[in-house]
């Protein structure tokens, strides 16, 4: 399996990851409640130079952040359809702005940190009876742990399609990737299962 996690010896490695996850939460606070254009370009000035300074090789550093960024541009798009240009440039800032910083702090947090610091969040929680935080820390782990999986699967099923001449479209390569993404993740709940990890709420 890959990881998006990138060996390193950047500030932001050094730095606890309890910090840097309290640092995106407040510069998403930030970022959402400003509509000021030179502002929001100087986070994106910003956090370009936190994401790029991390050592990530320049043409690896772009690739990891492509899906995201098509899917921003979609999001500037539609809002340049229903409103007024400046609203537009404020989405494609704003979420430009988190994505680099979000993409440096998965880049330099490792999975087993972002799993003790989600499951020390949900311990209110568990004891209300509402949750178990072990759970709830492994669910989330999981997921930042797949995502290069399902990027990773979907790029060998558009080359599948290319190496036999079949036009790529949504439904011939959706259908393959979430029937391989299922089958995946049923194999490791019946491992984590088999192991014991998940405990449930009484």
């Amino acid at each position: 399996m890959q990881s998006l996690y990138v060996e390193g010896t950047s500030i932001m490695h050094r730095l606890p990851a309890r910090s840097k996850l309290l640092v995106l939460a407040i510069l998403g606070v930030i970022l959402f409640t400003t509509r000021n254009i030179p502002l929001l370009s100087l986070g994106v000035l910003i956090t370009g130079a936190v994401y790029f300074s991390l050592g990530l090789p320049f043409g690896q550093a772009i690739a990891r952040l492509k899906p995201v960024l098509l899917t921003i541009l979609v999001v500037a798009l539609f809002s340049l359809a229903f409103n007024p240009w400046h609203g537009a440039v404020e989405a494609l800032l704003r979420l430009t702005a988190l994505m680099l910083f979000a993409a440096a702090v998965t880049a330099t947090t490792t999975i087993g940190e972002f799993i003790d610091e989600i499951t020390l969040l949900a311990r209110p929680l568990e004891r209300a009876g509402l949750v178990a935080a072990n759970d709830v820390g492994l669910a989330v782990g999981l997921v930042v742990r797949f995502v290069p999986e399902i990027l990773g699967r979907y790029q060998a099923i558009k080359e599948a399609h290319a190496a036999r001449g079949i036009k790529l479209r949504p439904v011939t390569v959706l259908a393959p990737l979430i029937i391989l993404t299922l089958r995946d993740a049923d194999n490791i709940a019946a491992a984590i299962d088999a192991r014991g990890v998940r405990r449930h709420v009484s």
